[in-house]
């Protein structure tokens, strides 16, 4: 009792905002790794990229899981064991001797970690923290925190690569980890979306699976984590190729991780006014333009530092959008295992874009096409939100009679 009379939305929010600050900032970092990591290994850009693709991957496909299990026991364990994940797969990558270790540390066991860590499970409990016409402000707010991580954790992550080299910076981002276990006791309470209606999960399951909009949204996921992923961990490399420095290359992540702050705030705080699914579209659009301009003019830090703040102003703000979409679609009951299966796909895309900048790079000596595949990919986003039927489904509430 005394538990929950604390554990306030206002505690719960910055506690979530804590959490999603450490596991996204952390991972945000991974890009300046790459380098000195593959030169050390002596091997292409493909071995580093494809254990990043795997972490994407096992992130999206354990995350519909450690949904089911927070929306059904609570998120504070689920939490608590993301983060040792994360801890030991950190610090087993910082101590990685091959390919396959690297793919074991950087791969599985940190994908497992954010799977615990990252936005299925702590959005769903800010989304029922808050009356609904608080809700897509919060998560929003919840989603800034996310992205002033990724801004905070960049120079963070430079200064320890150049005070102790790669090895010791991620043996101090291992302990920074194990931060994340005492927040997530404050998440720990149980969910009270449970008696909103007597829908079981596996009929929750059945009426997304039926329901078009949700895999539409899903496959625009697919598109924002293509682009994303390919940009955070192969944007640095692209910049040194073309004559900037590394500490340009850090900047260009710190400013994306800057602008997504003001850009997560501000999609929260839109889709409380306005139609989600359209303003979607329109992050997908200018994401597109801010592509082809990038590409198709030279590359100097003015229109680095642009390109950077336009795609960092978008990056994270189809999160909450997306989030409360299913929510007002499907409810909150099962909002943690849904979101996470639409986040798959998200995730999906994370691997594909990330393992086909290192492949494409290692075949072509360029990024050129995947720049290409980004652009058409953004159309195709936006042609996928257009169709969305975003009405909520009506269903007896628990207690009702049939």
């Amino acid at each position: 009792m005394d538990h929950e009379r604390w554990r306030t939305p206002t505690m719960v929010l910055a506690c979530a905002g804590l959490v999603l600050m450490l596991a996204l900032g952390i991972r945000q970092s991974f890009g300046l790794f790459l380098q000195p990591m593959s030169i050390d290994f002596g091997c292409g850009r493909a071995v580093f990229s494809f254990a990043i693709a795997l972490q994407n991957l096992v992130w999206g496909l354990a995350m519909p899981f450690a949904g089911a299990i927070a929306d059904r026991k609570g998120a504070g364990r689920v939490i608590a064991a993301g983060a040792a994940f994360y801890a030991l797969g950190l610090y087993s990558m910082a101590h990685s001797t091959s390919a396959l270790q690297f793919d074991w540390s950087a791969g599985l066991l940190v994908g497992l970690g954010l799977s615990g860590t990252g936005f299925g499970v702590v959005l769903a409990v800010v989304a029922r923290a808050f009356p609904p016409e608080r809700r897509s402000v919060a998560v929003g707010v919840a989603g800034a925190a996310g992205s002033f991580g990724q801004f905070a954790m960049l120079p963070v992550g430079q200064g320890l690569i150049s005070m102790f080299g790669w090895i010791g910076a991620l043996t101090a981002l291992a302990a920074l980890a194990f931060v994340m276990i005492p927040l997530g006791g404050v998440l720990a309470g149980r969910n009270a979306a449970a008696n909103e209606s007597t829908q079981s999960i596996g009929a929750a399951l059945s009426e997304a699976a039926g329901h078009g909009g949700f895999w539409l949204l899903t496959g625009s996921f697919f598109v924002c984590g293509f682009q994303t992923i390919f940009i955070m961990v192969h944007l640095p490399a692209y910049l040194l190729d073309r004559g900037l420095s590394a500490q340009h290359a850090m900047a260009a992540l710190a400013t994306i991780g800057l602008f997504n702050i003001f850009g997560s705030f501000a999609a929260g705080a839109l889709g409380a006014r306005y139609n989600r699914k359209w303003l979607l579209f329109w992050i997908f659009a200018v994401r597109a333009v801010a592509i082809w301009l990038f590409i198709s003019v030279p590359t100097t830090l003015p229109s680095t530092y642009l390109f950077a703040a336009v795609m960092g102003f978008t990056w994270l703000g189809t999160v909450p959008i997306t989030n409360s979409l299913v929510s007002q679609i499907f409810g909150l009951k099962y909002l943690s295992t849904l979101f996470s299966i639409a986040f798959l796909g998200h995730q999906l895309g994370a691997f594909a874009g990330a393992w086909a900048g290192g492949a494409i790079f290692d075949a072509t000596g360029s990024y050129f096409w995947v720049w290409i595949v980004s652009i058409v990919l953004s159309v195709l986003a936006c042609a996928m939100c257009v169709p969305i039927d975003d009405r909520p489904i009506v269903r007896a509430a628990a207690g009702s009679s049939a």
